[in-house]
């Protein structure tokens, strides 16, 4: 037994923790400990007194990360540990439980010279990938660009053993595998998609989460290690569900580009891969010129009180769909991303009553200039063409959703992005402007040009307006340069010809 403070055994409210499996963990406490514990790790979800079943009384929106049978996720263990010193409790650690492997960065890079990489590993991804093999499992936080790929090859082919690599897209299943061929890698990957067999021999596969989920237990068995790339986009219960199933499986990591910043989120992610790892920043690669330059440019238009008046007493829904539905505005944006050098990705929220309306206005206006549609409706290899389209042009238009091109879709010649719907979605804002980090022979420098609506009436600020302050904090702490464009619409119709910078 691995004690921590005093002796657990002969004190009387003294916690040990002993593993039962690669997924849970078990706790020895008196009573009043576990209910302490319980309190502890419940959480309420972030949003969840708007959610149907709250609603309807069916559930309290809060999750429960400790099981009433004395169970927790075998990543809380450090939590677990944090509970005990700040009350003073003694705690034990079973001998089940290993410490840290040692492996150390020289290792690490050596082993990587083996593989006779097309280019060398960077040192911050060299260091990730010591961490990965020092604690066998882990969340590492990398950002968009920065090459995690790379990270999940090297941890791969490390362990040489059966590997499920979970991604939330189709198109990111062949992503990874054009990735994995382009660092080295000769034998065969089984790629995992609605209607393929499951069934393999291969040593690496690659599947979308929605594909396996619902699968037996007995089917996950065969894997000794799993990677979940981009895993803030699994649906948690899926997520779990496969998580879950995995309980042989030594070797767990989560990859991400970023975090909501709910704690919920955060700790279950932990419980089911291990503790978060940040491995490198945005505005460190940039400095470094790993990524391209970038800055941002907050286009915020004020309404006058004529047209504010009327709105002061809208929901959010409400607002949001008189934002997104007002041809001025809509014609301001088509004119405005026509009106941008390079190329062009333009995101949307709403397909029918917005992205579909932008993508007619700028067609309409573009003349010779090409101009792509995409959204969930979009057929995989259609999206794989405008993407392979843009990166031999440097005047191309993608009017995107953010589902479909926010994630997982590489274009290195991007020039320009464009929001054009309110969000206040920490992910989405992190992970669409990560399209446009990517250098390119021709490209240098990336611009965000963040649209927002400015309806105040009075001392009352609108829902969209503040969820641009939120935008706001984020760049100030991812350290971005941005510069606030005000535009005073005295008209509506002045949104046609208003030029900006």
């Amino acid at each position: 037994m691995q004690s921590i403070g005093e002796d657990s055994q002969t004190l009387h409210n003294s916690i040990s923790v002993s593993k039962l499996n690669e997924v849970y963990c078990k706790v020895d406490c008196e009573r009043s400990i576990a209910r302490e514990l319980v309190d502890y790790f419940t959480f309420e979800v972030p949003g969840a007194k708007y959610m149907p079943a709250v609603r309807n009384r069916f559930w309290d929106g809060k999750i429960r990360l400790y099981n009433q049978n004395n169970t927790i996720y075998y990543g809380l263990i450090p939590h677990i540990s944090k509970f005990c010193k700040q009350r003073e409790y003694p705690f034990a650690i079973d001998d089940t439980i290993e410490p840290a492997d040692n492996f150390s960065l020289q290792e690490a890079a050596e082993f990587a010279n083996t593989l006779n990489l097309p280019f060398q590993a960077r040192d911050y991804q060299l260091k990730a990938f010591t961490y990965a093999v020092r604690n066998r499992r882990g969340v590492l936080l990398s950002p968009t660009a920065s090459g995690k790929s790379l990270i999940i090859y090297l941890t791969t082919m490390w362990y040489q053993s059966k590997t499920l690599i979970i991604v939330p897209t189709t198109s990111l299943v062949h992503q990874m595998a054009t990735d994995f061929k382009d660092y080295g890698y000769k034998d065969n990957i089984h790629r995992i998609t609605a209607g393929v067999d499951k069934i393999t021999d291969d040593m690496i596969v690659v599947s979308t989460w929605q594909s396996i989920y619902k699968l037996h237990k007995d089917w996950f068995s065969q894997f000794d290690v799993v990677i979940g790339d981009e895993a803030h986009l699994f649906k948690a219960k899926s997520l779990t569900s496969i998580m879950s199933k995995l309980v042989d499986c030594k070797y767990r990591f989560g990859f991400t580009g970023t975090l909501d910043g709910a704690l919920t989120h955060k700790l279950v992610l932990e419980g089911l891969f291990g503790p978060v790892k940040n491995i490198v920043k945005t505005k460190t690669l940039i400095k470094q010129k790993h990524l391209a330059q970038f800055k941002i440019k907050c286009v915020v238009l004020k309404y006058p009180d004529s047209i504010t008046k009327g709105l002061a007493k809208y929901n959010y829904q409400d607002e949001v769909d008189w934002i997104v539905t007002n041809e001025y505005r809509n014609n301001f944006i088509a004119n405005l991303s026509l009106s941008l050098k390079g190329n062009s990705l333009i995101l949307f929220q709403f397909v029918d009553k917005h992205g579909k309306v932008l993508y007619n206005k700028i067609k309409d206006k573009a003349g010779d200039r090409p101009v792509h549609y995409v959204s969930g409706e979009t057929n995989a290899n259609i999206r794989e063409e405008i993407r392979a389209i843009t990166e031999t042009t440097t005047n191309g238009i993608i009017v995107a959703s953010f589902g479909t091109f926010s994630t997982g879709i590489n274009i290195r010649n991007l020039h320009n992005i464009v929001f054009t719907s309110p969000s206040k979605s920490r992910i989405r804002t992190l992970q669409s402007i990560g399209r446009g980090l990517r250098k390119a022979e021709n490209k240098d420098t990336a611009t965000l040009i963040d649209i927002a609506d400015d309806l105040t009436y009075k001392s009352r600020n609108n829902f969209t307006i503040k969820h641009f302050a939120e935008r706001v904090n984020l760049y100030n702490e991812e350290e971005f340069n941005y510069k606030i464009y005000k535009v005073k619409v005295q008209d509506e119709r002045q949104l046609q010809t208003n030029t900006i910078f």
